[in-house]
């Protein structure tokens, strides 16, 4: 049996139940060499190829959640800030949900990957968000999520009402435009252009009048256009003019990979991967992550010129 094909998607399954992509990768290869181990006793009559890799996925994901914290954003951890001087001290010992490079899947397996939305998944137990997933995302059917969570049709269709209900405040992600969209995009190179420019005026422009702004691995956060132009006049005192950007995207959503210029003047070096949510031609939110392994999963170099950053636009 060939399990390749359905890779893809097991990684996107994997990432929405652990809120990290690497550790999606590494479950779903172990989800292959269980399979292949266990080809022999495979029943086609009993479930297609695709069911029993996700019963074997969704086993692998629970065993490994088991006692395990949530991955938040720091959104979710409290108030935000009011301070745009505060210490940009990380918090390493916090497991940040991390974002997903879009480009490692199919569109068509990215359905509902919103940051927003993962991270709210994030805060049901383990064996709700795998039924939401299952049955909302993956449209299996109640009779057959039950099989792969070995229990019966009633208890998934609990398990569904109630994650449902905990989710009721997450949003739509319908509401957010995909970023091929030509506005959407538009919004986001006003703002690239704008962020290269150290344009602080420009960018609060370009915001809802609540946007937020939030940097995993530091906890805290901040909300409103006012703060959020605060913090950026810091940004731009700490590491001045000069930087280039690089358009991406992740979760389904606009991004992009920040490049700071160089102490010295000698070329750029990778500062950030920024993705945005969009909304009614605004960003309204801003998840700036800092992390090297965020990085390594882009396939970003960490240093560029000038040149280099414009030509990848």
């Amino acid at each position: 049996m060939d399990y390749e094909p359905y890779r893809g998607e097991l990684v996107v399954y994997c990432y929405r139940m652990l809120g990290s992509f690497h550790e999606a990768e590494d479950l779903v290869q172990e989800t292959m060499l269980r399979a292949w181990k266990a080809r022999d006793r495979y029943d086609p009559a009993r479930a297609s190829v695709r069911t029993w890799l996700y019963r074997i996925a969704t086993n692998a994901c629970l065993t490994a959640l088991e006692g395990r914290a949530r991955r938040p954003l720091p959104s979710g951890l409290g108030a935000p800030s009011e301070d745009p001087g505060a210490a940009l001290t990380p918090a390493l010992d916090v497991p940040w949900l991390q974002p997903f490079p879009d480009a490692r899947c199919e569109a068509e397996t990215r359905t509902d990957l919103r940051l927003a939305l993962v991270a709210a998944m994030q805060v049901l137990p383990p064996r709700q968000r795998a039924v939401l997933v299952l049955r909302e995302v993956l449209d299996f059917s109640a009779a057959e999520v039950a099989g792969q969570l070995e229990t019966t049709v009633a208890a998934v269709n609990s398990a569904l009402q109630r994650a449902r209900a905990a989710l009721a405040g997450a949003g739509d992600a319908g509401e957010v435009a995909e970023p091929a969209d030509p506005a959407v995009r538009a919004v986001v190179e006003r703002y690239a252009r704008a962020f290269e420019a150290a344009d602080v005026p420009a960018l609060v422009r370009l915001l809802t009048a609540d946007a937020v702004l939030e940097m995993p691995p530091v906890p805290l956060w901040y909300r409103g256009s006012r703060d959020y132009g605060l913090f950026m006049n810091r940004v731009f005192r700490m590491r001045g003019t000069g930087w280039g950007t690089r358009p991406l995207t992740a979760n389904g959503q606009p991004a992009l990979a920040a490049y700071a210029p160089r102490p010295g003047g000698d070329g750029l070096e990778l500062h950030t991967l920024q993705v945005f949510t969009v909304t009614g031609g605004r960003v309204a939110r801003n998840v700036v992550f800092a992390d090297p392994r965020v990085f390594d999963a882009f396939g970003l170099p960490r240093q560029a010129s000038s040149e280099e950053v414009r030509r990848a636009r």
